[in-house]
């Protein structure tokens, strides 16, 4: 099998992702760890042992070991002057710690004690999420899920029936094929709503540079458990969000309701993040509100007119393989469907079923699935086996055929893609404490590693036993560079622009303001950031030149003072910068009766 060129032959199974994948299954030898946990050395070897990864070299700065790099290469210099780590494995992290890019201990992963999953720190809790406290990301984490016990692995299609699932495929159209309302939005924008006489007038004392507040909403009530707010598609006219048991929409401009509320039975459990390309999107609720409900019904919405199209219901699968927590998936006009050990491909314009992604070689039961301009699986392979591995495959999102596959390492397991186009995988080893961000080439093979001295926080969320691929905010990436937030614990952090060729720095910059900054999108030959508020003083939208050697940032948008403590109050976020307009919205709403919550906040020129 072909290694990296000008590399030396690879020592046991350490496993760097192979060169060149193979169709359909996963090379030997896969991609991951070392074998050893990495630990200082405790004396010199009779015999100098070969390179490889994982080997321990003699003390780095602060006390701390280097690894060596993946294939034997001596650690570069980095930027500053300060040694780097040319490999991505047990790097020590900044501040004193040896971590990964999260701060945990040791090495460069983030596994935790055993806590119930999706819990914040547990096991399935990916880098990120927000601290309804502060107005910065809460650096909370975790590994992800263990797969469950694997048996079976038959799918049913989407169906008509109960709670339990139907007997037929079938993807019937709704009632009449019309947005219903479940009343009047909550401060709709035109004065009335909740908000009424006493809605605020954000723009009354709004000072030159500042942008202008377009509008604000405030949230449906939320039962005391809490309720999720998934999604935020913003199109040319309207911006859509989903909260609890409704989907509204909103004039960009105004802000005053484009469509009638589309009210659903039970509280929405998942969506798609992407939308297609006539603005058509899937959520998926609970079949009802017993401890046996699921989420498993399925409906379509026209983002342009909130009409409902298409409905359906998923069918467990076989035994372990369940829709009591699924994902949702676009790629092209394929809706995929992920349950816990399976996915249905159907098409999203109609809602006909297209294929099954079921266990396929060695025990291998599709546990994941990342949408956008291509469709990426992860599967877990012989879970409870000695063999144990995770594998990642590309799809013909048509078809469902197997484009390449890499296979990881044992004990490896993929948590997030930072992007799907190019392909950039986080994946954790949880036993080994350690980390890896890898890049792939569109055929599939090892493009390079990120790998040098930082602890990197995106904001990052994910699923109950399901792993949520693409969950992570604050990242941004183009064809050949990756933006990556440092971590913020007190004063400015900076942005990190890697080289997906090489996996090294290309240049960094710092924050303007004594907050966090995030990367948000790639756009005009421009990095689009969001600096965060103070306690104090509003955020605003950054534009940093990507190429050339001046990487300044330069102000688009100054957000305004009169909100910049609700800026500064969303529980959980999502940001949008869409033609010249910057929105904020959360993604969970806590039930809070005490005050109302928010839902979107929109500002412009």
């Amino acid at each position: 099998m072909a290694t990296p060129p000008n590399q030396p032959p690879q020592q046991g199974g350490f496993g760097a992702p192979q060169d060149q994948p193979q169709q359909p299954q996963a090379p030997q030898g896969g991609f991951g760890a070392p074998q050893v946990p990495p630990q200082p050395p405790q004396g010199p070897p009779a015999q100098p042992p070969q390179p490889g990864y994982g080997y321990p070299q003699q003390p780095g700065p602060y006390g701390q070991p280097q690894q060596a790099t993946p294939y034997g290469q001596p650690p570069q210099p980095g930027p500053y002057g300060q040694p780097q780590q040319a490999g991505p494995y047990a790097q020590p992290g900044p501040y004193g710690q040896q971590g990964g890019p999260y701060g945990q201990q040791p090495g460069y992963g983030y596994p935790q004690p055993p806590q119930f999953p999706g819990a914040p720190g547990a096991p399935g809790t990916p880098p990120g999420g927000r601290n309804p406290f502060k107005g910065r990301p809460a650096l909370v984490v975790g590994a992800a899920v263990a797969a469950l016990l694997v048996i079976g692995g038959t799918v049913f299609a989407v169906t008509d029936g109960d709670d339990e699932g139907g007997k037929k495929p079938v993807a019937g159209p709704s009632d009449d094929g019309k947005a219903t309302s479940s009343g009047a939005p909550v401060n709709p924008g035109d004065g009335s709503g909740d908000g009424g006489a006493d809605t605020e007038d954000f723009n009354a004392d709004r000072k030159a540079g500042e942008a202008k507040v377009l509008w604000y909403k405030e949230a449906p009530d939320a039962p005391a458990s809490g309720a999720d707010a998934p999604g935020m598609w913003v199109t040319s006219k309207t911006a859509v969000k989903a909260a609890y048991k409704e989907v509204v929409a909103y004039d960009v401009g105004d802000g005053k309701p484009t469509w009638d509320t589309v009210a659903l039975p039970q509280k929405i459990c998942a969506v798609t993040p992407q939308k297609t390309a006539d603005d058509k999107v899937v959520v998926a609720y609970m079949s009802g509100t017993s401890d046996r409900a699921k989420c498993n019904q399925l409906q379509q919405i026209d983002l342009s007119t909130g009409a409902k199209g298409w409905t359906g219901v998923v069918a467990d699968g076989a035994l372990f393989d369940s829709a009591i927590d699924i994902e949702l998936s676009l790629a092209g006009n394929t809706l995929m469907v992920g349950r816990s050990q399976s996915g249905t491909a159907y098409d999203v314009r109609t809602g006909k079923k297209l294929y099954d992604k079921q266990k396929y070689g060695d025990s291998c039961f599709p546990t994941a699935f990342a949408g956008g301009a291509r469709l990426i699986a992860v599967a877990s392979c012989d879970a409870t086996g000695t063999t144990e591995h995770d594998e990642l495959q590309e799809l013909d999102p048509a078809t469902g055929k197997v484009r390449w596959t890499q296979k990881f390492d044992k004990g490896w397991s993929v948590a997030k893609t930072y992007s799907v186009d190019p392909l950039v995988v986080y994946s954790t080893n949880k036993d080994k404490n350690t980390w890896n961000i890898a890049t792939f080439k569109p055929d599939g093979s090892y493009r390079s590693q990120v790998g040098f001295d930082e602890d990197f926080a995106p904001e990052c969320d994910s699923g109950f036993l399901q792993r949520n691929l693409t969950g992570c905010a604050g990242t941004a990436s183009d064809a050949n560079t990756l933006y990556l937030p440092t971590e913020s614990t007190t004063g400015p952090n900076e942005i990190v622009a890697i080289d997906l060729s090489t996996g090294k720095e290309k240049w960094r910059v710092k924050s303007p303001t004594d907050e966090a900054m995030l990367p948000v999108k790639v756009e005009g030959g421009n990095l689009v950031a969001y600096v965060e508020p103070s306690y104090d003083a509003a955020g605003r939208v950054v534009a940093v030149p990507a190429a050339g050697t001046a990487h300044t940032p330069t102000t688009l948008m100054q957000l305004p003072a009169s909100t910049a403590e609700l800026e500064d109050g969303f529980y959980s976020r999502d940001l949008a910068w869409v033609d010249g307009r910057f929105y904020i919205s959360t993604t969970r709403l806590t039930g809070n009766d005490d005050t109302k919550e928010k839902l979107m906040l929109a500002y412009g020129k």
